[in-house]
């Protein structure tokens, strides 16, 4: 029983005492704590606006990104039709001057003068076919030259660009 009424006067004691140290005001100590949180509270506050906006300038950039990556796939694809279409006339110029060689071998024998070969006027159609190959050739290797040089730019701007997002958003 004694041990009860000592327990009984600590507690009384102990509402007593806070009752008395809330009446005298925060210590110094909570002052400090308060700025601190304030602080913090600030803190967290500008953080969240600059998260807020940050996400619209990210999209943009990704949009951009994207806009880019579509043009470099557009050009690649024609790049890639480009030399396709140079391989299908070059195979198709080689027939060409392989069949004017074996047509100009064939009816050569026993005609000195090529005018009086059967066979010219068709080795004649050959040989302007071959000259105009050799130009589609030419402009195709042209415009694979621009391609590339395109395409290089557009990677080199893709690449800057995400080099300097980077560069921006670590400062």
């Amino acid at each position: 029983m004694h041990s009860r009424s000592a327990r009984i006067l600590i507690a009384i004691v102990a509402v007593a005492a806070g009752g008395t140290m809330a009446a005298q005001g925060p210590r110094p100590q909570e002052g400090d704590v308060l700025t601190a949180l304030l602080t913090e509270v600030r803190g967290l506050r500008a953080a969240m606006e600059q998260l807020g906006s940050a996400g619209p300038r990210v999209q943009l950039a990704l949009g951009r990104l994207q806009l880019q990556e579509q043009r470099v796939n557009t050009m690649v694809r024609r790049l890639e039709s480009v030399r396709e279409a140079m391989a299908r006339i070059e195979k198709e110029s080689a027939g060409a001057e392989s069949q004017a060689a074996i047509m100009a071998t064939a009816f050569k024998d026993g005609h000195d003068n090529p005018e009086n070969n059967p066979m010219s006027h068709v080795i004649e159609t050959f040989k302007s076919a071959i000259a105009g190959n050799a130009a589609e050739i030419q402009r195709l290797q042209s415009e694979e030259a621009q391609l590339q040089q395109q395409i290089a730019a557009e990677q080199a701007r893709w690449s800057g660009s995400t080099a300097g997002s980077r560069s921006s958003s670590s400062h």
